[in-house]
């Protein structure tokens, strides 16, 4: 997980909202504060220079209407504002002016420095607007040389209701906003002491709510992780301990649930795993999340390249099917992967995922190899329909004969007896074709038994071959390439007498006249194999496999001509297999076929035998 910036982290957060909203609120009180005391602090000090101008006011009305003597009057006015005047040199009051209301000349004033003005007539505008209108009038100004702010008062003096001067006075309210300065500086200087306490305290503060969550993050971090045993540190019973607590108990039943879904993950995959059949599951999209091994060998695919690939190109059935309609198919499907040489099927059954309210979360597909299924449905089948045509084809001969027979030609000395041998020869043909199809049947049944016995496999095989040397026709010869001593082995002579019998039988069949049917016995290592060949029509290269199949003929018509049922190498191979040995063939086109088979032997020493 990538770390947290110094500068993004919940504890830096914490102690910047705190500052920040101490700042905001010492900024709105410091504003509010500071114009509240500024404007009162004006309010005061205009206030206590306009109660001094007003007691001036009152001490200069009696100055300027007293009665008298003319000689002196002038002197004597003069004289006593300026006495009045001295009174009034204060911090607050840069200067006093007293203005006679009828000559508008300036006969007083409390600066020592500015006497010289005493005696002039005034031009301030102010003063004759005062004087004219019997109201007072005020002004902020900037002195030019100090650049100080100064407040100029013109307030006229009455007697009897009349103007009988003015009073201009011009104080320092320079002094006020120093006073203002110097309680912001005070002001300030608190706002920073208190930034500092709240910081600090914020801190303290921040660590106490970052502190849990910070034990949760490691908690979280550890649990991604699937440790499960640590747990969060409740520091107190608040809101962020009762998280601490909930998160703690998240932790136990995730533990449960981890615990009980990997349970059921290890019995999945063992399932999965031991199962034969294979097991492909998909999303809703269709593509493949999971597939277990003999899916894997089925389809003849890796896991790697399998995985988020669609299910339908997967089992090659784009050109079939969608998705959609698989998810749909209430049948299982045939996929057929078969070759030119090598037969292979595979049978996919289809099942929804589906949630509880009908949401299809994907599809189990479930593959089974019926090659094997197939193969014996098909032979089956196969089989069927050759016992039908085996059999209907002597009984439609036999019905036509017997019809005719029974229509007056049984009364024909010369066609009856004819017309009986064939319906006897077909009765024949159908009697060793259910005799075939009934040894076949014991053979494929489970309780199917051999008795075996020691036999010498030369004599006895040279007793087989007498027997049919004495019924073989005359232009056939039988040649022997037979060992001079004994060959045991342990045998059911009923049955391998059988296996001879049907092997020499075709031997003899197909041998053109004065042709030569060959018989050896070869031994081996572990087997002997005996072998029986003919010069007949052989049989061509791809047939060959073939010849060991029920009802399988090479040349049907010839085969049927003959007499045979085609059963009688599938009986050879059945009993042969029986012995645990094998049976092949070897033929060539125009030339002849070698039948062979080989039975378990074992060779002894000579003096075992004495």
């Amino acid at each position: 997980m990538k770390k947290v910036s110094f500068f993004q982290s919940v504890h830096v957060k914490t102690v910047l909202i705190y500052m920040l909203l101490i700042i905001i609120a010492m900024q709105i009180i410091g504003v509010y504060f500071v114009r509240q005391l500024e404007a009162t602090l004006k309010d005061n000090f205009k206030t206590s220079i306009i109660d001094k101008v007003n007691i001036l006011s009152y001490y200069l009305e009696e100055q300027l209407t007293q009665e008298k003597p003319p000689e002196d009057g002038a002197a004597s006015v003069e004289e006593g504002v300026r006495r009045l005047l001295l009174d009034y040199r204060s911090g607050d009051i840069a200067e006093v002016r007293v203005i006679d209301g009828k000559t508008l000349k300036i006969i007083g004033t409390s600066e020592p420095d500015n006497q010289i003005v005493v005696g002039q007539k005034t031009t301030d505008t102010r003063i004759r607007r005062t004087i004219a209108t019997a109201q007072s009038d005020d002004q902020e100004l900037v002195e030019p040389e100090t650049g100080k702010r100064i407040w100029v008062l013109v307030s006229p003096v009455k007697s009897n209701g009349e103007v009988i001067g003015a009073v201009y006075v011009v104080s320092k309210i320079e002094n006020v906003f120093g006073q203002m300065q110097d309680i912001n500086r005070i002001f300030s200087t608190g706002t920073a002491l208190a930034l500092a306490i709240t910081a600090i305290l914020g801190i303290f503060l921040a660590r106490a709510i970052t502190r849990p969550i910070t034990d949760m993050r490691r908690q979280a971090l550890a649990l991604a992780k699937g440790n499960f045993s640590r747990k969060v540190k409740i520091y107190g019973h608040d809101e962020i301990g009762q998280l601490a607590a909930t998160f703690n108990t998240l932790t136990k039943k995730l533990q449960e649930a981890q615990a009980t879904t990997e349970s059921e993950r290890r019995k999945l995959s063992s399932v999965l795993s031991s199962m034969t059949d294979g097991v492909i599951a998909t999303d809703r999209r269709g593509r493949v999340i999971l597939i277990n091994e003999p899916a894997l060998q089925m389809l003849d695919v890796s896991r790697e390249t399998v995985l988020s690939t669609p299910l339908v190109s997967l089992l090659e059935l784009e050109e079939e099917y969608t998705f959609d309609e698989l998810l749909s198919e209430g049948e299982s499907v045939l996929l057929n992967y078969s070759t030119a040489t090598n037969p292979y099927i595979l049978r996919a059954n289809f099942s929804i995922i589906q949630k509880e309210t009908g949401f299809v979360n994907g599809l189990i597909t479930v593959l089974h190899d019926a090659t094997e299924q197939e193969k014996i449905e098909m032979e089956r089948r196969e089989f069927v329909a050759n016992v039908s045509h085996e059999l209907r084809t002597p009984l439609t001969t036999m019905r036509s004969y017997i019809e005719a027979l029974a229509d007056g030609a049984w009364q024909d000395k010369e066609i009856a007896p004819n017309f009986l041998n064939v319906v006897q020869n077909e009765t024949e043909r159908m009697i060793r074709l259910v005799n075939d199809l009934l040894q076949l049947s014991k053979m494929d049944s489970k309780d199917y038994k051999l008795s075996k016995e020691w036999v010498d496999l030369v004599v006895f095989f040279n007793r087989i071959i007498d027997r049919f040397e004495l019924t073989k026709e005359e232009n056939i010869n039988f040649e022997r390439m037979l060992p001079e001593k004994a060959i045991l082995v342990e045998i059911d002579p009923d049955k391998l007498t059988q296996v001879l019998d049907n092997i020499i039988s075709n031997a003899l069949k197909y041998s053109p006249a004065g042709g030569q049917i060959t018989f050896k016995i070869k031994e081996k290592e572990d087997d002997v194999v005996v072998s029986i060949s003919d010069q007949g029509m052989g049989i061509p290269k791809g047939k060959v496999s073939k010849i060991f199949t029920r009802f399988y003929r090479v040349d049907k018509a010839r085969t049927r001509k003959l007499g045979g049922t085609g059963l009688g190498l599938a009986i050879a191979k059945e009993m042969v297999e029986a012995h645990d040995g094998q049976i092949w063939a070897r033929s060539i086109e125009g030339k002849g076929t070698t039948i062979f088979f080989s039975l378990p032997y074992e060779k002894y020493e000579e003096d075992e035998w004495n």
